[in-house]
């Protein structure tokens, strides 16, 4: 009798993991597909450079963008032209500790049009601007 008692309580004492694993599973697969859609809002051509900069530090910043069709974007809000980028990002920046923006343009995008956004970026108070890039293919 003893015995059968023993046998009892251990069959119990084991805790079925399966489904939470199948449940741990499905979620990292959502997790891996989502993942990169969440990466960037507008999609945009980087040009190629010997050593890209360190792109984890601009995921956390305010990334203002040029496409290929001269659109330009702050985060991912579309603006008609630099002088109101200017009204947008001081907007954007004033409650903000860290004034530091990331400029990405496609490689199509004439170098004048990068230089208009970059003046309006400064004339918005900004106190650090990076430029995101991508390393070339091997």
């Amino acid at each position: 009798m003893d015995n059968r008692s023993t046998q009892r309580r251990s069959a119990l004492a084991e805790i079925n993991v399966t489904p939470f694993v199948d449940v741990m599973l499905v979620l990292l697969i959502i997790f891996m597909v989502t993942a990169p859609m969440l990466e960037k809002g507008v999609d945009v051509d980087l040009p190629r450079v010997e050593q890209a900069p360190n792109l984890e530090a601009a995921q956390e910043s305010l990334i203002v963008s040029i496409d290929a069709q001269n659109r330009l974007f702050v985060g991912r809000q579309q603006v008609d032209s630099p002088t109101k980028m200017v009204a947008v990002l001081q907007q954007v920046l004033k409650d903000k500790d860290n004034k530091e923006v990331y400029l990405e343009a496609d490689r199509k995008v004439p170098y004048e049009r990068v230089v208009q956004v970059l003046a309006a970026v400064r004339k918005a108070g900004v106190s650090q601007l990076g430029m995101i890039a991508t390393e070339p293919e091997l």
